[in-house]
């Protein structure tokens, strides 16, 4: 690490024209006051509002800006490696532009890696703003996510993207270069030490989420599928359950047979029966289409994402660039 380390701040940018101003004033505030090197790349995924005017007038008149357009909406996970590639910097930092996030916690990030650390996320101790059922839903997701990690791994409760990488742990990660990116996950699959910073998530400053349930539903989905093969043998488990289950009965049969005589099944136990049998199958076709789905989106090969427009920074103009990335194309400028 240099004696005036640099640091990157990456933020990806979907529709946030209201709150997107706000956001670079406030990180300014932040980060000028450090003595450090810095710089803020702006990622803007397929904007449909005016983000995208907004990032180019920030860039413009801040020698800090750096903006990278993407050729159309690749989601949030897609736009946040394509910032991350273009980071050069001893640190990067990770944060949304809705401000729920504060970057005034970035100075504990800083020195929590100066400590030593080259992973340092931020840790939500509330989350001001959400409803109680999108609080729920969330502790159980991570509550869920936690206990399905493989041997050694275990995600953060109530941790987002917001967070810092150090040098050597951002190369980790860009070495991964999957398609079905949960981004979360592969923070913590890369390792490295790690620590904690606790604050209290705060209301959007404007715009309103464009996450609905069911893109979080689908989202969670995205997650675990990518995170664990866990799914695949809780459908094991599931059909040698139900094979006992059919042994248990079939032996049933028997005996009352035996004893009583062959009468004829009921209807309604039949149709029980097969119902049953049909749903853990369809369940478990499920659960194998999800992962053949995405083995099959593996097996292409294709780009993560195209660039049309990269503006870096006057301020440190030679920044990493995508074209080094052969999974990513060329910058399309």
């Amino acid at each position: 690490m240099s004696a005036r380390p640099t640091i990157a701040v990456v933020v990806p940018c979907f529709n946030e024209e209201a709150v997107v101003e706000l956001f670079h004033d406030r990180l300014a505030g932040v980060m000028l006051p450090l003595g450090v090197a810095w710089t803020v790349i702006y990622v803007n995924d397929g904007s449909s509002d005016r983000t995208l005017r907004c990032l180019e007038a920030l860039q413009a008149k801040d020698v800090h800006a750096a903006l990278i357009n993407l050729s159309r909406n690749f989601g949030k996970e897609i736009a946040l490696t394509a910032g991350l590639d273009h980071v050069s910097a001893d640190a990067v930092i990770v944060i949304d532009a809705d401000l729920q996030d504060p970057p005034e916690l970035i100075p504990s990030l800083i020195a929590e890696w100066r400590a030593g650390y080259d992973v340092v996320y931020a840790q939500r101790r509330t989350r001001d703003g959400e409803t109680w059922l999108k609080r729920k839903t969330a502790d159980g997701f991570y509550r869920l996510m936690q206990h399905l990690g493989a041997r050694g791994i275990h995600l953060p409760r109530d941790t987002g993207d917001f967070r810092l990488l150090s040098a050597r742990a951002l190369s980790a990660l860009l070495q991964m270069r999957e398609h079905h990116r949960f981004m979360k996950g592969l923070f913590t699959w890369i390792g490295f030490p790690s620590k904690g910073v606790p604050y209290d998530r705060a209301r959007r400053k404007g715009g309103s989420s464009s996450w609905t349930y069911w893109q979080l539903w689908n989202f969670a989905v995205e997650g675990i599928t990518s995170y664990t093969v866990m799914p695949l043998k809780a459908a094991t488990y599931l059909g040698l359950l139900v094979a006992m289950l059919a042994v248990l009965y079939g032996g049933v049969l028997i005996v009352r047979t035996l004893l009583f005589g062959n009468a004829v099944p009921g209807y309604p136990s039949l149709m029980a029966v097969v119902l049953f049998l049909g749903g853990a199958q369809l369940v478990t076709l499920g659960v194998i289409g999800e992962y053949l789905g995405r083995v099959f989106n593996e097996t292409k090969h294709r780009p993560l994402y195209w660039i049309e427009t990269h503006r870096p920074s006057r301020l440190m103009p030679h920044d990493a660039g995508a074209a080094s990335w052969q999974a990513t194309g060329p910058d399309v400028t």
